[in-house]
């Protein structure tokens, strides 16, 4: 049985609400960043730990034949680790991708902050409302 468990941590799925003021989508961008910098670190123990357990399967199998026991259960428990180890290198990547995305969405928000933060300043330092984007193109 896996010792894997879903987390309720800060890390919640940030809701697609259509809000798309500066703060909010500050606020998702962290958000999906923080997620996937989690589930990077929980790949990656995965990841050893089938490594580990293939490694084991394959010691198995070898003292199974060294017991001369039937070769069909030689065969069964070198296709588990086979499995294991094979399973272990797309967890890698998985790993990898969540890697990737992860500082995709911190880089997005650096960037987001940069080209937005002095906007955001001026809308909410006035007391009067913004009109919503595309009011004067009318």
């Amino acid at each position: 049985m896996s010792d894997l468990e879903p987390t309720a941590g800060d890390a919640a799925a940030a809701p697609t609400d259509g809000d798309n003021r500066f703060r909010a989508v500050q606020h998702k961008l962290k958000t999906l960043g923080t997620a996937m910098t989690l589930s990077s670190n929980e790949l990656e123990g995965l990841r050893r730990g089938m490594r580990t357990n293939a490694q084991r399967a394959e010691g198995l199998a070898a003292a199974i034949a060294h017991a001369e026991l039937d070769k069909r259960f030689v065969e069964m428990t070198n296709q588990v680790a086979l499995a294991l180890g094979g399973a272990a290198v797309e967890v890698r990547k998985l790993h990898e991708t969540a890697e990737d995305v992860s500082g995709q969405a911190h880089d997005a928000r650096r960037t987001h902050a940069r080209l937005y933060k002095g906007l955001d300043t001026i809308r909410s330092g006035r007391p009067e409302r913004t009109p919503k984007p595309g009011f004067f193109a009318h």
